[in-house]
């Protein structure tokens, strides 16, 4: 006889937003802007160090903590690029993607019982990651249009029992980068209390107008209390290989790598070659990529404008948010099913990333596609009638 009861947390768990939204994509024909993946399959000599590993190189079990050769690239990189200084044999860790990361970090430093403050707007796992370790969720929320890091609020929210607190930065979905004034101020947050700083920096390298990422391990007060994860696959814009980059002070390292072992143990050793080549790869690919993604962002903007819409302002991620209060929009979620439906083109309501106290009234669209398919849904937002 199967089980008729399963664990709550993920039981209790809806259909998530994007499977609705691609699945209304499919079925009406919309041209689907709701999911953050670009188009493009990501740059062809890393894809083809990955190719060269698979076919003549090693096969069988890499070290559960990563190559080594990834691991110092990892190091090498960020000291190159945020100024952080780590030791890459007991600071960085490899893992199959920055959610096996997350979860990793929640259930190494999280006992029932604590709590975890988790700022809103948030990406979706981490409310359901942090229930699974036990904890209890205190909430920040932060709103548009500038989606300001309110650390008054998270001051008030770290009580004697919290043991975490979760940053995205740059955030998703709000596209907003918070600099070192920012993480100092959260410092001083943070300071006195027991609680850990899980900063996911996923898209470290997706900044935009000259903006450089401030990573959380960079600002002295956060040093030693910082779990910083990073994603090749968003650096490299191909999402689909999952390899994470955790990076922590040794005595915070020694309990992730432990939940490590017995999440994934380890990650393929060919996407982990070629990572490490792609890590090296020269500045001008870097900061190439932003730009192009850059000017897809404006390009759309734009095309927005033109059609009515008013956007937000996006520092960063491959987001643009529109703020369509002034259309008379009170429901997002209704009003992105109107979208795919009547105007062929598919978005997520940013009420999606709240758990209480909801944003109802932006609705995010990614622009990390082909210019051809940006342009198609301008013209069908632009013949849309609100």
């Amino acid at each position: 006889m199967p089980p008729t009861r399963f664990n709550p947390v993920f039981d209790a768990l809806p259909v998530t937003v994007f499977e609705t939204m691609s699945r209304l994509a499919r079925e009406t024909g919309a041209i689907n802007l709701g999911q953050g993946f670009p188009d493009d399959p990501g740059p062809e000599d890393v894809r083809a160090k990955a190719a060269e590993a698979a076919l003549h190189g090693w096969s069988q079990y890499p070290p559960m903590m990563g190559l080594a050769g990834l691991r110092e690239a990892t190091a090498a990189h960020y000291a190159r690029w945020q100024g952080v200084s780590l030791d890459p044999e007991r600071e960085v860790m490899v893992t199959s993607g920055a959610t096996e990361a997350l979860a990793g970090a929640l259930l190494a430093l999280v006992e029932p019982g604590d709590e975890v403050v988790l700022i809103q707007p948030m990406y979706d796992a981490y409310l359901p990651l942090a229930l699974r370790a036990g904890a209890t969720p205190r909430f920040v929320r932060l709103g548009p249009p500038d989606w300001r890091l309110d650390v008054d609020a998270i001051r008030a929210a770290i009580g004697p029992r919290a043991k975490a607190v979760v940053l995205n930065n740059p955030l998703n979905p709000a596209g907003a980068v918070y600099g070192r004034e920012d993480l100092e101020a959260l410092a001083g947050a943070l300071e006195g209390s027991g609680a850990v700083l899980i900063s996911d920096e996923v898209w470290e390298h997706v900044t935009f107008d000259g903006r450089a990422h401030v990573s959380a391990l960079a600002v002295p007060a956060l040093r030693d209390r910082t779990v910083k994860i990073g994603s090749a696959g968003k650096i490299f814009a191909m999402t689909g290989w999952k390899v994470g980059l955790v990076c922590a002070a040794p005595h915070l390292m020694r309990a992730l790598s432990r939940a490590h072992q017995f999440l994934t143990f380890t990650t393929p050793p060919s996407l982990q070659e070629a990572v490490a080549y792609g890590l090296g790869k020269d500045d001008a690919w870097f900061l190439d990529a932003r730009a192009a993604l850059g000017a897809k962002r404006d390009r759309f903007a734009a095309a927005l404008r033109a059609a009515g819409f008013a956007p937000l302002a996006s520092a960063g991620t491959y987001f643009l948010n529109v703020d369509v209060a002034p259309l008379g929009v009170t429901d997002d979620a209704a009003f992105c099913e109107r979208l795919a439906r009547e105007a062929g083109v598919a978005a997520i309501p940013v009420s999606a990333f709240y758990a209480s106290d909801k944003v109802t009234t932006v609705a995010r669209f990614c622009f990390a596609k082909h210019d051809a398919t940006l342009d198609a849904a301008a013209g069908r937002l632009a013949a849309f009638r609100f």
